[in-house]
């Protein structure tokens, strides 16, 4: 898997985990172990998003960071590359 795929996953994974463990501290606000888990994961999804928008470009329109171009159209989607 290239470093590209690597980091969408990471991304993808960290999602589906701080989706899972926010809808358990829904239901558990007062859980101090769910609680530093989804913080951890929180940390390593901006991590891993940073790394990728700085590689890579945007992954949306919110990661913009003020460059002279509009980046979002730039270069092949994350889709559109092929398998390596």
């Amino acid at each position: 898997m290239n470093e590209q795929k690597t980091l969408l996953s990471r991304i993808a994974t960290c999602d589906f985990i701080l989706a899972e463990t926010s809808l358990f501290l829904d239901t558990h606000p007062n859980c101090a172990e769910a609680l530093a888990f989804y913080k951890k994961h929180l940390e390593m999804r901006k991590k891993a998003a940073e790394e990728y928008t700085e590689k890579f470009g945007m992954l949306r329109h919110e990661d913009y960071t003020g460059q002279n171009t509009w980046q979002w159209i730039e270069g092949p989607w994350p889709w559109e590359y092929e398998e390596v």
